[in-house]
């Protein structure tokens, strides 16, 4: 925007001054030629006067040069130019006879007076000539005057037109950058404004922070964020009611699967016959897609309570990490158990601003995708603490509980969960973040949501996941290590 809408008011404001500029030139061009031809008139008038000069033939004994008496108006003009006039007066043939010499031979064709130009030792001198009857018979006389503007132009609108010109222009040029500039930095303000929002914050721009001429601008686009909100909201309305109204009848078919699924197993325990084998079998699927059917209605209702936009509008509390990661653990010890997957704890007193029912939600997603991924006999830690070291980058950050706030280090907090599983591929970690995303050759069931859910709730507490391996082992990297800096 600034290297278009800028460039275009330069160009609009110096392409006038240029013109102008150009117009200034034609019009010295135009008196410099009105002088001039002042100049062929005075020189035509001259002329006549100059050959009245010769009063006489030469009396000098063999010699040439004819007597001569200047008349009064040829003498003025004479001494008046000094080194920049002269005259010279030549037989009918060309050939000198007084004056000055480097004046060439002209030889006109009629008694009309010819105007010439010529250059003499780097000045253009402008040439009168005439054939005339003088006292000493027929002869060609020459007068020359070296100050005709018309000739000198060039040097002269180079020094008085155009340099000033040129620097009239390049002055202009950097004033009237600087003022549009200025000018439309309110504009760049806007701009840098909207780039620098997040995609998910659709709130409304002040129009009477921005000049009057982009109000209605920023009406508009005020007008399109409160439509694309609308829409946004009316779809996560619809995914949280349709995710609800699933919970209850999921809930209830869950239960009567599950008491199934018991006396399956009971009668199977029994010693039944191949027939109820197979009906035990086909109530356990049964169970596990209803269970997985649950979850993914859990979880979208999840995903729609975390929404950004809709969690950044409520206030953050203070949360203690500590106490979190202990409340999260014993909800995750029976499927623990079942795998015979150590399930463990380090944590180290922590507390953050934030909304505790959202990372409550993370954590526990985190933990469930943990235990669900790690293969029997393996190992899930729960860890929470303070970062060692300052704080590098510009997210806003908790102050430090006790401290004012002003003027105080701010130190960082996280929240992870590592496991010793198959883990993820750096190239797959951006899409393992994405909704109903699934890690190519991942064993088990899932819904591709937990770490979409978790990345959510990342975002509305300005951070973000960091996904890496646990470790390095003699095969090479394993295990997943998932971290929350806080």
């Amino acid at each position: 925007m600034k290297s278009g809408l800028q460039r275009r008011l330069l160009l609009l404001l110096l392409v006038p001054l240029g013109i102008f500029a150009l117009i200034s030139v034609y019009f010295d061009y135009q008196t410099a030629g009105s002088v001039a031809l002042q100049k062929d008139q005075q020189l035509a008038r001259l002329i006549p006067l100059l050959a009245d000069s010769v009063v006489g033939p030469g009396i000098t004994p063999g010699g040439r040069e004819p007597l001569l008496l200047l008349a009064p108006a040829v003498d003025d003009f004479l001494k008046g130019r000094v080194g920049s006039a002269g005259f010279r007066i030549s037989d009918a043939q060309g050939e000198f006879m007084a004056g000055e010499d480097w004046i060439p031979d002209l030889l006109p064709a009629t008694h009309e007076t010819e105007f010439h130009s010529i250059e003499h030792k780097g000045v253009t001198y402008r040439i009168a000539a005439q054939r005339a009857n003088t006292a000493a018979g027929g002869l060609i006389v020459q007068l020359a005057d070296g100050s005709d503007p018309r000739q000198q132009w060039v040097r002269s609108v180079l020094i008085k037109v155009l340099l000033p010109n040129l620097i009239l222009v390049l002055a202009a040029g950097f004033a009237l950058n600087w003022a549009v500039t200025r000018a439309l930095k309110p504009l760049i303000e806007l701009k840098d404004a909207v780039e620098r929002r997040n995609p998910r914050d659709l709130s409304a721009i002040d129009p009477l922070a921005t000049p009057a001429e982009v109000q209605p601008l920023v009406s508009a686009l005020n007008r399109l964020f409160g439509l694309v909100n609308d829409q946004a909201e009316g779809q996560r309305r619809f995914v949280a009611d349709a995710a609800h109204q699933l919970r209850t009848p999921l809930a209830g078919l869950q239960a009567q699967v599950e008491a199934w699924a018991q006396a399956a197993k009971v009668a199977q325990a029994a010693g039944s016959d191949g027939a109820v084998t197979l009906s035990a079998e086909k109530i356990i699927k049964l169970r596990n897609a209803t269970r997985r059917t649950s979850q993914l209605a859990n979880q979208l209702l999840a995903l729609s309570r975390a929404d950004a936009s809709a969690a950044g509008a409520q206030p953050m509390q203070r949360v203690d990490l500590k106490e979190l990661c202990e409340s999260i653990l014993p909800l995750h010890l029976d499927a623990a158990m079942r795998k015979g997957i150590d399930l463990g704890l380090e944590t180290q007193p922590a507390q953050v601003s934030g909304h505790e029912w959202l990372l409550r939600e993370l954590l526990g997603n985190l933990v469930d995708n943990a235990v669900k991924y790690t293969p029997p006999g393996g190992t899930v830690t729960i860890r929470c603490g303070r970062v060692s070291g300052l704080i590098a980058s510009d997210a806003p950050t908790p102050p430090v509980p006790g401290s004012s706030g002003a003027g105080q280090p701010r130190w960082g907090f996280f929240l992870e969960v590592e496991d010793d599983g198959p883990g993820i591929a750096p190239n797959e970690r951006g899409m393992a973040l994405q909704r109903f995303y699934r890690v190519q050759g991942t064993a088990g069931e899932g819904n591709g949501l937990g770490l979409a859910i978790a990345d959510e709730i990342a975002r509305v507490h300005h951070s973000q996941l960091e996904l890496d391996y646990a470790g390095t082992g003699p095969a090479g990297p394993y295990g997943l290590r998932v971290r929350l800096s806080l």
